[in-house]
């Protein structure tokens, strides 16, 4: 699963990577996102990529219930194309989540330890997301989930799961303004080559939510 994650870039740092001419002017580094807040995306708009905040948390655009939100932050690449919540945004709603560490907990004798995982050589990079609007009389939310897959041999000792991390050469093709087959996205996916992956042990003061500095990222061993 993804249930964490850091975007420390600069602003400029994100629009040379991937090709913006502007971000929201209320971008700012963060050092803990977690379900439930702005995360910054990536989509296509039928002219150009356009960058802007989405709420992580999936809200079908039939949902009764925005709260229905909070149980899905992930969704798995395997089946996502046949489930029918992302059926449809498989094939035309699909976003890049961008970010520079991503945090697991894995479990060990002593109890969970709190790992930053990020891409080898790579220090901007994106999850592949789905999105979606939601609305109900006055009210209305865009938000997004990130794709999920079996663990790689790098993650597995870690956890059984990961985000799907596309690579650099394939994230314009993921969010492209052309409506694909739900099964062509899941094809997409899982044509992926796995990602080099390196990480650190960092203290428990990550694990709250609420916390959030350089003492989320701070190596144990430094």
């Amino acid at each position: 699963m993804c249930g964490r994650y850091t975007l420390l870039a600069e602003e400029a740092e994100i629009l040379e990577a991937f090709g913006l001419s502007y971000l929201s002017d209320d971008y700012q580094p963060r050092y803990n996102i977690a379900p439930g807040q702005k995360v910054l995306a990536i989509i296509h708009d039928g002219r150009d990529k356009r960058a802007g905040y989405l709420h992580w948390g999936l809200v079908p655009s039939w949902a009764k219930d925005p709260k229905i939100g909070y149980k899905m932050i992930n969704a798995r690449s395997e089946t996502a194309h046949e489930k029918p919540s992302f059926k449809q945004l498989m094939a035309r709603k699909r976003c890049l989540i961008v970010a520079d560490s991503f945090y697991e907990w894995q479990k060990t004798e002593s109890g969970k330890q709190p790992k930053r995982i990020f891409p080898h050589n790579r220090k901007l990079f994106a999850f592949a997301g789905l999105w979606d609007k939601w609305q109900q009389d006055e009210e209305e939310r865009f938000t997004c989930t990130i794709l999920t897959k079996e663990a790689n041999s790098y993650m597995a000792p870690i956890h059984d799961r990961m985000p799907v991390i596309l690579p650099e050469e394939k994230q314009d093709q993921w969010i492209e303004n052309i409506k694909w087959e739900p099964g062509q996205a899941h094809d997409f996916l899982q044509s992926l080559p796995s990602q080099a992956l390196d990480s650190y042990d960092i203290s428990d003061y990550v694990n709250s939510p609420k916390n959030e500095g350089p003492a989320c990222i701070e190596s144990l061993t430094s």
